[in-house]
């Protein structure tokens, strides 16, 4: 990871995953529709939703408790979404419909972003220890998610 701090390091994954869902959404003529676009994408969500929980949130739940609770619940939503989204693509359903689902969930991401970003990346850097911030920055360049791991809010 280029030098930075992690907020702007987080809010890029935010940015990459928002356009990548944008991108998918897009004209076909222009690129949209393709599946591993939109999968991708999915697949950057849940690995983002898993760094929040595993080493963004942690250190910093005594200071954030009740956000904390709101950004979990959200991130259950999300991770539903995305599950919903990637059993319409198996299925075939209509781009239409896979369109709308999109637009949902960027407006799920916009409004769980809006409030991450402010509270929770303004406080990473101060925030976590040297040795939270290295292994967090760690993850952030090459880590990958577990894969049978499902966020805390959408285990069933």
């Amino acid at each position: 990871m280029e030098a930075g701090t992690l907020a702007t390091a987080l809010e890029r994954e935010h940015w990459e995953i928002d356009e990548a869902i944008d991108r998918y959404s897009a004209d076909p003529a222009e690129g949209g529709g393709r599946v591993e676009t939109l999968t991708g994408a999915m697949s950057a969500l849940r690995r983002h939703i898993y760094l929040e929980e595993l080493f963004l949130f942690p250190p910093l739940r005594s200071e954030l408790a009740v956000p904390t609770i709101v950004m979990l619940r959200e991130h259950g939503e999300l991770w539903r979404t995305a599950d919903e989204l990637e059993a319409k693509l198996a299925e075939g359903t209509p781009d239409d419909e896979v369109r709308s689902l999109c637009r949902e969930l960027l407006a799920r991401l916009a409004s769980h972003n809006g409030k991450e970003e402010p509270i929770f990346y303004t406080r990473a850097d101060p925030g976590l220890s040297a040795a939270e911030s290295a292994e967090l920055r760690a993850f952030l360049d090459s880590g990958t998610m577990p894969e049978d791991w499902v966020c805390q809010e959408a285990r069933t």
